[in-house]
């Protein structure tokens, strides 16, 4: 531990000191420490928080280690309608992303950080994304005035003096981040402070740097997550080759002892964690988790396509999350958890929407006031985490520590579709398979903005992550597939597990654990060993192993129903989306579309 007595030798980077020095000379802290990572470190902490109010302990009988704590009711999610790309050229943010001018936003950003953290000790968190000591892990380190970021980050990233020893010259990506609440000499501190009025999360690409003032929660305080794992990351491997993706990793293993790794990209609601941590159904498969959320990719030396998971933990969703559709996280949040904005039950543990039945007497909401289950209001935010180690989970593979990252043989894209879209197809090439990311969408659910069922949009499930213009994302991930030899690229498919029976409105296929039975095709076809049929949107299966599972009337056929108005009808939406990238639209893709709509006259 080193503190602000040493202002002049923080680390043994002089260009880090000089960031520092500048730092504190900006936001004017009362305190300052650099992060060691240590759990002695981490448990002061979290006992300064409970004594301040901030944190709950939990019962140490159910959960050792586990603190509970909620949030400010304005600060419950990322904010895409603050959060910026401040590329040098306007045009090189893209349609998707909210544009600011650099010089104007940093002239902003100077104001806004200007004394923010008097009051209040300024935390210098080295954090390393990545393996230790692998050349694909890259080095962040965020300034913060927020303790809860400075625990979130030490199970979510390898945090602390390790990172300072990965950390190469001069070779690092800055984050400021403070919850824009100075304290006046004597003013008491609120339990979530954080000033909404006035939120920021900008990138500058060119630079790799990352500002964020105004929030305390989630991914606009936790810069290594998707601030710096995907805007930036995204930037970085566009200009250096390789690609970072909001994408999940399993490994699989067959009943013969073969294991593969499959890489899958779903927007929000679609059942990503679950399917990183899959119990499968079917006799002898074993699922093995390397991450949930991020992976960063690129070709090796043997011409296939590798991967790591930049993160060491999870920022899961709690709600709906149960024994029943994810056992595995059930069983890695039994120690050692933070828990935010779900609900406390009379016994300090934690209950939300879809654990385990009815709410129990005496909960506490994620407010922190009495639950009223006739206000019909729910108890836990439908936004509410866990944050914890990715080594807690009872089937992490040991391969996500492996600094050469794991071989990928399959990428999936899947959204939540009620039509149209078969539960699995595969596409005939590495164009096709970009062209499936680039289609992907998925319709609204509840816990989303906007009117329910509605089709959004979301290419790649990167739509609010890519740190610049889509188009020439699409031309990026084109490009990776010419770096390789077809045969050694990974094949790509389109994935749906929530098709409806047209007549009833019921799903089609059971999800969860019988999702193993399609990865077991796909990881079949990967080897030449599972037939399949050709369409006009791609290869669907012969069959799939449905051994001792019960599905609805007509259900198989249903699933794998190809109907020609719908498709025509999906072309059509396509075209029409596709014009927002202007002359940036890869005219590869545009082919594909063309192709796909030949193909159904």
């Amino acid at each position: 531990m080193i503190e602000s007595s040493s202002p002049n030798r923080w680390t043994q980077n002089s260009a880090l000191n000089r960031w520092i020095e500048e730092a504190i000379a900006l936001c004017r802290p009362d305190h300052v420490h650099l992060c060691d990572g240590s759990d002695e470190e981490s448990d002061r902490i979290a006992t300064q928080m409970v004594e301040a109010g901030i944190l709950t302990p939990l019962n140490q009988q159910k959960r050792p280690g586990s603190f509970w704590c909620h949030s400010h009711p304005d600060d419950v999610a990322r904010v895409e309608e603050n959060t910026f790309i401040c590329s040098e050229k306007k045009e090189d943010a893209g349609p998707t992303n909210n544009w600011s001018e650099p010089a104007k936003m940093r002239e902003h950003l100077k104001k806004l950080f200007n004394g923010c953290m008097q009051g209040r000790t300024m935390y210098i968190v080295p954090y390393c994304m990545g393996p230790l000591g692998s050349h694909f892990s890259r080095v962040g380190i965020e300034i913060t005035d927020s303790p809860y970021v400075v625990l979130n980050m030490k199970l979510m990233t390898r945090m602390g003096e390790p990172a300072l020893k990965h950390l190469a010259q001069d070779l690092f990506v800055p984050g400021m981040h403070s919850v824009g609440v100075p304290l006046k000499k004597g003013e008491k501190d609120v339990s979530w402070p954080c000033n909404p009025t006035d939120r920021r999360i900008a990138h500058f690409p060119e630079t790799r740097e990352i500002w964020s003032y105004g929030s305390g929660y989630g991914g606009n305080a936790l810069l290594g997550k998707k601030c710096f794992a995907l805007r930036i990351a995204s930037a970085i491997g566009r200009d250096e080759g390789w690609m970072a993706e909001h994408m999940l990793i399993l490994g699989i293993t067959n009943p013969q002892g073969e294991k593969k790794y499959i890489a899958a990209a779903f927007p929000s609601a679609c059942g990503k964690t679950n399917l990183a941590m899959l119990s499968p159904t079917l006799p002898g498969w074993k699922v093995e988790c390397v991450g949930d959320d991020i992976a960063w990719l690129r070709i090796g030396s043997d011409g296939r396509l590798y991967a790591i998971n930049p993160e060491a933990g999870y920022f899961g969703v709690a709600p709906g999350t149960s024994m029943k559709t994810n056992p595995n996280a059930m069983k890695t949040l039994v120690r050692d958890t933070i828990f935010t904005n779900v609900a406390l039950t009379a016994e300090k543990d934690v209950w939300w929407e879809g654990i385990n039945g009815a709410p129990p007497p005496g909960l506490i909401n994620w407010l922190g006031k009495p639950h009223d289950p006739a206000s019909g209001q729910p108890a836990a935010h439908p936004n509410s985490r866990f944050t914890v180690s990715a080594h807690q989970c009872p089937i992490y593979d040991t391969a996500a520590e492996n600094p050469q990252g794991v071989p990928i043989s399959a990428i999936l894209f899947g959204g939540r579709r009620k039509g149209t879209i078969p539960l699995v197809v595969e596409a005939y090439s590495w164009a096709q398979g970009v062209f499936f990311g680039a289609a992907l969408s998925s319709e609204t659910t509840a816990a989303a903005k906007g009117a329910v069922g509605q089709l959004r949009h979301d290419p790649f499930a990167m739509l609010p992550f890519c740190g610049y213009h889509m188009g020439d994302y699409f031309a990026h991930w084109l490009s990776m597939g010419e770096k390789s030899p077809p045969d050694k690229l990974p094949r790509i498919y389109s994935v749906n597990w929530f098709r409806k029976d047209p007549s009833t409105g019921q799903l089609l296929w059971p999800g969860y654990g019988e999702n193993s039975r399609i990865l077991k095709w796909i990881f079949e076809r990967t080897s030449n060993q599972a037939p399949g049929r050709e369409t006009p949107i791609g290869i669907l299966p012969e069959s799939i192993d449905l051994s001792g599972l019960s599905l609805p009337h007509n259900a198989s056929e249903n699933l794998f129903r190809i109907d020609q108005k719908e498709w025509q009808a999906e072309i059509e939406e396509l075209k029409k989306y596709f014009q927002r990238f202007a002359s940036k639209m890869p005219l590869a893709l545009l082919a594909e579309l063309d192709s796909l709509k030949q193909r159904f006259q």
